[in-house]
């Protein structure tokens, strides 16, 4: 694959007729609501949570949204998971090594991705279930690259399969990654993209997985990160959208904003807390 990152259509939610032939089954009920919907009232007041503290992010996300089941979302045309996106079915999930915590490296090449550290939990819980821990689970991250390209397709970084990987939850219910603050491209709000698996001898292609959502980003720590070179035009991209306009998360995102802290000195960690339906 030799084309460059491109925005993603119109309606990033999976469709048969895809633009980008994803391959993925649509969640109709995401696709009904309406963009001024009860989740979207709720998280248009998040926006402006992320308080700057000198040079430090403190954002919140609602406390309804800790047993709120995890929205489902497109993986998008570069997910790498065994289904047809992109024209290939990219598989890193079979790689040797793709179980890992720190995904800054690349499993062949050893290269480096670049970036503003970011330590990534996710808590997986139960909402049929008191929003109990589910251990065992299997979950599988990834997201751009620092200037917005995606590793195994995008034409800079064909060759590197950095910045994904896959983590089994604690006794917590938690996954942790650490990673990179990804860039932010034309088309889309900064985001990570995720899937949650049964088992991890399950996680090796997406049709074993039970759920699939992405998680966005703050705008503070987006704008106090994208002053750096590493991250290109991404401080120029992020300032032409917005959450509310965003393809996937214009129809509510309060489930899907984590807590952050930290600064772009020393790094970020955000949690989230994804529930399911078990």
């Amino acid at each position: 694959m030799t084309e460059p990152i491109r925005p993603y259509p119109a309606d990033d939610h999976d469709h048969p007729d895809d633009l980008n032939n994803l391959g993925l089954q649509a969640d109709a009920s995401m696709l009904s609501r309406s963009v001024l919907d009860r989740r979207h009232v709720l998280g248009l007041g998040l926006l402006g949570i992320g308080l700057l503290a000198g040079n430090r992010v403190q954002a919140a996300t609602s406390a309804g949204a800790a047993c709120t089941p995890i929205p489902s979302e497109t993986a998008g045309p570069y997910p790498a998971d065994g289904s047809v996106a992109s024209g290939q079915s990219l598989n890193v999930l079979t790689r040797s090594g793709v179980v890992r915590r720190d995904l800054r490296r690349s499993l062949g090449t050893g290269n480096a991705a670049p970036g503003v550290p970011l330590t990534l939990t996710l808590k997986l819980v139960n909402t049929n279930g008191s929003c109990a821990p589910l251990r065992g689970y299997a979950a599988y991250a990834w997201h751009c690259t620092a200037d917005g390209n995606y590793s195994m397709y995008s034409a800079p970084v064909v060759g590197e399969d950095y910045l994904r990987g896959v983590q089994v939850s604690d006794a917590g219910g938690n996954v942790t990654f650490q990673t990179i603050v990804p860039g932010c491209y034309p088309g889309r709000w900064p985001h990570i993209h995720f899937e949650v698996y049964p088992t991890l001898a399950s996680a090796t292609n997406a049709r074993s997985r039970i759920q699939t959502s992405q998680l966005a980003l703050p705008q503070a720590l987006c704008q106090q990160v994208y002053t750096q070179a590493a991250y290109g035009s991404s401080a120029r991209n992020l300032a032409q959208t917005s959450l509310s306009r965003d393809n996937i998360f214009s129809d509510g995102y309060a489930a899907q904003l984590p807590t952050v802290t930290g600064n772009a000195t020393k790094g970020y960690s955000a949690t989230l807390t994804v529930g399911l339906a078990r």
